[in-house]
């Protein structure tokens, strides 16, 4: 009857399970605020400068900014702006699912410093002559649009009409100017223009007493309501400059939406597959935790009021993987403790205590790189680091206490004793009791491999592969996007196939001549075109309109100042900096400081490998590639780590090591154990990068192509390098100081197996 309880309460959770995510799941999603990537719209970074000589920008000064552009963004009626400052003088600002982009970039920019000036450039009235939110959009008696502003003083107003009513034609006009640039504009010259830079110049013809004056031009209904809305919202207190920018169509926004779900569903999909082959009924357990992981993840997500971008796509998926390997590691443990011929449940109890040590580690120096990555990153960076903490720490409470708990009652029933198949595991693999077999001793698929004797092979040939990458960088160079380098990107996208010439001609006759074009996309249908120079807001306004007519959709357009491209530079040397001396410290700490020294030796080797194979490539360097190789620090980490917790724990069942013979059977021995898992993990993380890379939106394309380099390249470190380079730090010790007593050094020590005795 207990047996059976234990069953029933199974599929009692699972039912819950499946009845709270069901109907919840969908709304949940809905809920989730889009980036810019996703839906379409821009981002701008600011610089805040005075609008006097001697003006000081504090914090009073930004924060009077920010309120400012936020009652702009009310009047264009976008739902859920972000306005951060940053730094000291910097602000931005991101719009999702604008849609007239160039209206709402000027709404901002603009510093709607109203002034009445006579044909002199005189000035006769500004904005403090005006009543607090006084302005209006209307309609005049003919039914055109205008704005009427509400005056302070009406007699002011009438003694200027007077005035300049007695002036003869044509100085006798009332010039309406926003933002005026003294020593720089004039009505005199601006007249002459067909699209005059001024409001308004209308004649005055005799002495007005009114209240009221009104604004009147080629206005569209709703140029009325905007310009009505910055003159309510009041003059900026300082002045803007663009020094980062970033737009995205709405029709290419969509489109990647719908090409990275569909990714994420094939990559998610192919995991679960392999987990329910290859454990069986583990595996089956593991579909179910992973199914409420995703679904915990979007509703932490949705609950802090996150950003949902293409990277953080990518971040939840790359997070299956990790919360897989959770599972992977204690299955495999399991899967140990069942073939020395230990019962179900002892193994179950023996492998879910040993595993949490490698889990607990591995995740941790996840997480430190992925804090490293949330405050160096800006924009989509900082929210894939974001789903990136929040997935480590889910992991914690579905692939290790739910996998636990589910499994626990299957196991606890009874039901699976004698049962090995269930758990993916031959018979004839599984060793009797009496024989009295350690997990030390047990045969694996690796035996024939002796990695240890072979350890100056594989670091011949590492430091082979590394001068050639040096050679390769020093020919080819990196090909740095704008985020580093400064300048514009411009990505067009068609429905028909393009041609490098075809993009070339059209960009040159629109007057945005440039040789650098690339044509990309599964169809050839995009084609990206970079240019030295930071475009104006007018450019990017006339090279979107243009394209938007030849090509039937906005381009998008991000331009980067050189300040701001040396900057992000900085940040990303100073992320990977902090993150390898985070790592190497609790390494250092948890372990003994070789393994700290020999698992940093093994991320620069696979960054370094990253690096190379994109410049041998010619592939762009961007700031999303930063965050491909600090995941891929957090997961070559992962790898390392799982290797040297097996090692310690190897070590700890030798008890004393006299010769390098034992150390090197120590490293093989948990080489050989360990290898089946790193195998399967990057197995289900490769799935996840493929589907991205088939099936992902093309904005993408090299941030999951760094990916599946350096997993490659962190499982050959974790294996290859990280192990071996420690045991050589290890030879040292063993010749220097004599046979290592390992039994007193744990004694010894609180952290590790090394910690240095106080």
């Amino acid at each position: 009857m207990k047996a059976r309880g234990r069953i029933i309460a199974f599929f009692l959770i699972v039912i819950a399970l499946i009845g709270i995510m069901a109907p919840t799941s969908l709304p949940i999603a809905k809920d989730i605020r889009l980036g810019l990537d996703l839906q379409g719209g821009f981002e701008v970074l600011y610089e805040v400068k005075p609008l006097e000589g001697g003006q000081e920008i504090t914090e009073d000064v930004l924060a009077d900014t920010t309120d400012a552009l936020m009652s702009r963004i009310n009047v264009l009626g976008v739902s859920e702006p972000v306005i951060q400052i940053e730094g000291e003088d910097r602000i931005r600002v991101q719009l999702a699912g604008v849609e007239d982009q160039a209206s709402a970039r000027e709404l901002l920019s603009t510093e709607a410093n109203l002034t009445f000036r006579n044909a002199e450039d005189e000035v006769m009235l500004d904005g403090s002559d005006l009543k607090q939110g006084g302005a209006t959009g209307t309609f005049d008696q003919n039914g055109a649009p205008v704005v009427t502003l509400e005056l302070n003083d009406p007699g002011k107003f009438a003694e200027i009409t007077s005035e300049i009513s007695q002036l003869p034609p044509p100085s006798n006009v009332l010039v309406i100017w926003l933002d005026f640039e003294e020593g720089v504009d004039s009505y005199a010259e601006e007249v002459t223009k067909p699209d005059p830079k001024f409001v308004s110049a209308p004649r005055v013809s005799q002495r007005i007493n009114s209240q009221s004056v009104e604004i009147s031009g080629a206005f569209s209904v709703e140029e009325t309501q905007n310009l009505a809305g910055i003159l309510n919202a009041g003059a900026l207190p300082v002045s803007l400059v663009e020094k980062y920018s970033t737009s995205v169509g709405a029709q290419f926004g969509a489109q990647a939406l719908d090409q990275t779900v569909f990714a994420a569903g094939v990559g998610i999909a192919l995991v679960l597959l392999f987990m329910l082959i290859y454990y069986r009924l583990p595996g089956l357990v593991a579909v179910v935790t992973l199914s409420v992981y995703v679904y915990l993840i979007l509703l932490v997500f949705e609950w802090i009021g996150g950003v949902l971008t293409l990277p953080g796509i990518a971040a939840i998926m790359l997070g299956v993987g990790m919360a897989v390997d959770a599972n992977i590691i204690t299955y495999e443990r399991i899967r140990e403790e069942l073939r020395v011929g230990r019962s179900v449940k002892e193994s179950f109890k023996a492998g879910a205590a040993s595993s949490f040590s490698a889990i607990l580690d591995a995740n941790v120096t996840t997480l430190i790189a992925a804090i490293v990555l949330f405050v160096f990153g800006t924009s989509s960076v900082k929210g894939f680091a974001t789903l990136l903490i929040i997935s480590i720490l889910v992991s914690f409470l579905t692939a290790v206490w739910g996998s636990r708990l589910l499994l626990g009652l299957w196991v606890n029933s009874g039901v699976l004793d004698g049962k090995f198949g269930l758990f993916g595991l031959r018979k004839s693999l599984v060793h009797k009791p009496e024989e009295n077999l350690e997990i030390l001793d047990l045969s694996t698929r690796f035996d024939r491999f002796d990695f240890a004797r072979n350890r100056n092979k594989f670091f011949i040939a590492s430091i082979a592969l590394i001068v050639a990458g040096m050679v390769v960088i020093g020919i080819f160079r990196l090909n740095l996007g704008i985020d580093f380098s400064s300048g514009t990107r411009v990505e067009i996208t068609s429905e028909s196939a393009l041609t490098k010439e075809e993009v070339q001609s059209f960009l040159t006759e629109s007057g945005f001549e440039t040789d650098d074009v690339v044509i990309s996309g599964d169809a050839s249908n995009i084609g990206v075109a970079r240019y030295t120079d930071d475009f104006s807001q007018e450019e990017i306004n006339e090279l979107k309109t243009v394209a938007a007519e030849e090509f039937g959709a906005e381009p998008n357009v991000s331009t980067v100042s050189p300040t701001v491209g040396l900057e992000l530079a900085k940040n990303a040397i100073k992320a990977l900096a902090f993150a390898a001396i985070g790592i190497i410290i609790y390494v250092a700490f948890r372990f003994e400081w070789r393994m700290g020294v020999a698992s940093i030796v093994a991320l620069l080797h696979d960054a370094f490998f990253i690096v190379a194979i994109f410049s041998l490539l010619h592939l762009e360097v961007d700031i999303t590639f930063i965050a491909a190789v600090l995941t891929i620090v957090g997961y070559s980490i992962n790898d390392t780590i799982v290797t040297f917790d097996r090692i310690r724990e190897n070590m700890k069942r030798m008890k004393k090591i006299d010769t390098v013979e034992q150390l090197e059977k120590v490293v093989n021995t948990s080489l050989r154990q360990t290898l089946g898992r790193s195998v399967n993990t990057v197995l289900t993380v490769v799935f996840v990068v493929i589907a991205l890379l088939i099936f992902g939106a093309p904005s993408i394309t090299n941030f999951s192509i760094a990916l599946l380099i350096g997993l490659i390249a962190g499982t050959y470190s974790s294996i290859f390098i990280a192990a071996q380079l420690w045991l050589v730090l290890k030879k040292r010790e063993l010749g220097k100081k004599g046979p290592i007593d390992i039994e007193k050094k744990e004694a010894q020590s609180k952290w590790g197996s090394d910690e240095p005795v106080v």
